[in-house]
C-alpha cells in the first residue's frame, strides 16, 4: 500500500494500471477512517481492480466559524486502519490541494441550491471544487460516495454530467451504529449523554416516514417531529423535510422514492441524515 502526495506521482500511477487494462476506484475522503469510510473501500475493492483512497481535509468547505482548525487528522492511524481492513493500492494525501494564486471555484446550483445550500452557502462551491481537483489528480474510472451524504452526492453527479467529466459515481447505503445513528467523523465531538440522545434523529426519521406513509398530512408530520425533537433535547434545526431526491424539492406527495432530510445541532456539533420513506 503506497502513499502518495504529488499530483504527478499519481496521475501517473493511475495511467500506467489503465494502459495495462486494470480500472481504478477512488473513495475520497477526509480522513478520520472509520466503518462508514471501510464500507466504502470495501465496495471499490469489488468494483476495480485498483482502489485509491484519498486523504485531504479540504479548507474550502469550511465557513469561517466551522470546524476547520479542529477537525481530526489522523493520517497514522487512518493508514493502518485500511491496511488492517484489507488495504488499498495507494493512499493519496496531498501536500496541498490549493496555492496562494488559486482563483477559480466551481460554483454549482440546481440540487445545490437548497437545503445545504441555503444553510451552508459556501458548502458545495468547496466540495465541487475540491472533487473536480481530485478528479483531475486521480483521473479514475469510478468515485464512490456515501448515501449520508446524500446531497452532496447529487451534487458531483450534477457537475460530472454538466462538465462532461469522464467517471462513473457509485453510490453506497448509509452505514449506522447498532442504534440507528449514521457513522461520522464528527459523532466523536458528542459528549457521552449528546451521543445517547443522537439516534433519535433516526428514530424520528424512520416514525415521520411511517406517519405519511400512513395517511398523516405532511406538514403535521414534520412539525411533530421537529416538536419532538426540540422537546428532547435538540437545538437549532437548520432543516427537516420531505422532498423528491431527483431535484430537492418539497414533496406535495410522497412517492416511494422521496427522502426526509434532516440537518440539525446537538450542542455544537452539526448533524445530518435522510431516509428513504419507502
Amino acid at each position: 500500500m503506497k502513499i502518495l502526495h504529488q499530483k504527478t506521482d499519481m496521475v501517473a500511477v493511475t495511467k500506467a494500471w489503465q494502459g495495462s487494462g486494470e480500472t481504478v476506484c477512488l473513495v475520497p475522503t477526509m480522513g478520520n477512517i472509520h466503518r462508514g469510510h471501510l464500507a466504502l473501500i470495501e465496495r471499490a475493492r469489488k468494483t476495480a481492480e485498483r482502489v485509491v483512497v484519498s486523504i485531504y481535509v479540504n479548507p474550502t468547505q469550511f465557513g469561517t466559524d466551522e470546524d476547520f482548525d479542529s477537525y481530526p487528522r489522523t493520517i497514522d492511524t487512518d493508514c493502518d486502519v485500511i491496511a488492517a481492513e484489507g488495504g488499498c493500492d495507494v493512499i493519496y494525501a496531498p501536500t496541498g490541494l490549493y496555492d496562494a494564486a488559486h482563483a477559480t471555484n466551481i460554483i454549482p446550483s440546481g440540487v445545490a441550491l437548497p437545503m445545504e445550500g441555503e444553510a451552508r452557502p459556501h458548502f458545495f462551491v468547496g466540495v465541487a471544487t475540491v472533487v473536480s481537483k481530485l478528479f483531475n489528480h486521480i483521473p479514475a474510472d469510478f468515485a464512490i460516495f456515501g448515501e449520508k451524504d446524500f446531497q452532496q452526492l447529487a451534487v458531483i453527479r450534477q457537475m460530472v454530467r454538466d462538465l462532461d467529466i469522464n467517471i462513473s459515481i457509485l453510490a453506497h447505503p448509509t452505514i449506522r451504529e447498532a442504534d440507528g445513528l449514521a457513522l461520522s467523523s464528527r459523532n466523536q465531538y458528542l459528549t457521552p449523554a449528546q451521543r445517547r440522545l443522537a439516534p433519535k434523529i433516526y428514530a424520528q426519521m424512520q416514525n415521520t416516514c411511517a406517519l405519511i406513509k400512513n395517511g398523516t398530512d405532511i406538514n403535521t408530520a414534520i412539525c411533530l417531529a421537529k416538536d419532538q425533537l426540540q422537546k428532547t433535547g435538540f437545538g437549532r434545526i437548520d432543516y427537516f423535510d420531505l422532498r423528491e431526491p431527483d431535484d430537492f424539492q418539497l414533496c406535495d406527495k410522497p412517492t416511494a422514492a422521496s427522502r426526509v432530510f434532516v440537518a440539525l445541532w446537538l450542542g455544537s456539533t452539526r448533524l445530518i441524515d435522510n431516509c428513504a420513506i419507502g
